[in-house]
């Protein structure tokens, strides 16, 4: 079963046991635990554990590469077009890229544009049958280059297929961000809901507030043994 993913809280509750109902009659031998489980799998890259706060905060971001040239700004970027037209120039300049987070609603505009260019040059493939939603995982459309800005990997692109299935209009050129910042404001009271149930049925272990905490005393513990080797 999908799980539906809300970007409001009141949705999210609102429809919790009707979800449930449905997840049982798909799942015979299963409880809702693991129904609760999934939710958190669900919903947990979204937050953080905050240390200062001993709480959950919002985190709604994605890693992507930002490719781009060297020095770019002086010599354009007429090699890049030349590579995509197949053509190897003399001086070549190899292209460079650095991993930068940005959040989802960047990035989901980032594959909005996507879908929009290749929609533009194929008139088609908006015919009324087909929409904006219906692209968002085009392993073609989602890993176009244009040289230079963000390089998506297809990959890691597959775990924000929910969050932009719930964004993402089925038409139009820009994203929501009245939308985007209810999401802000609602995702840390949907993980504590999840949490005080798995809470609960005595799963504590499996909260996102544990898993959160857990996760964030790693790359603390994992930041200073790096640190021990480089000095």
């Amino acid at each position: 079963m999908e799980l539906p993913f809300y970007l409001n809280f009141n949705d999210f509750e609102r429809n919790y046991y009707d979800n449930l109902e449905k997840w049982f009659e798909e799942y015979h031998n299963t409880s809702e635990t693991d129904y609760l489980n999934a939710l958190a799998e669900l919903y947990s890259p979204y937050v953080y554990y905050n240390f200062a706060e001993d709480r959950l905060k919002p985190d709604a971001s994605i890693e992507v590469k930002d490719c781009f040239f060297p020095y770019h700004e002086k010599i354009g970027i007429s090699f890049c077009i030349d590579c995509e037209n197949g053509i190897q120039p003399a001086n070549k300049i190899h292209q460079v890229f650095e991993f930068k987070n940005i959040s989802m609603m960047e990035y989901a505009q980032h594959i909005l544009d996507k879908i929009n260019k290749f929609c533009s040059k194929n008139p088609q493939a908006l015919d009324g049958s087909k929409n904006i939603q219906d692209y968002l995982n085009n392993y073609a459309v989602v890993t176009s280059v244009d040289g230079v800005g963000y390089c998506i990997s297809y990959n890691r692109h597959q775990k924000a297929i929910p969050f932009l299935k719930a964004y993402l209009p089925y038409y139009g050129q820009t994203v929501n961000m009245a939308v985007y910042r209810d999401f802000l404001f609602s995702i840390v009271q949907i993980a504590e809901f999840i949490d005080q149930k798995l809470k609960t049925v005595h799963a504590f272990k499996d909260t996102i507030y544990a898993r959160s905490k857990a996760e964030a005393k790693f790359n603390v513990q994992m930041s200073r043994e790096y640190l021990k080797l480089c000095n």
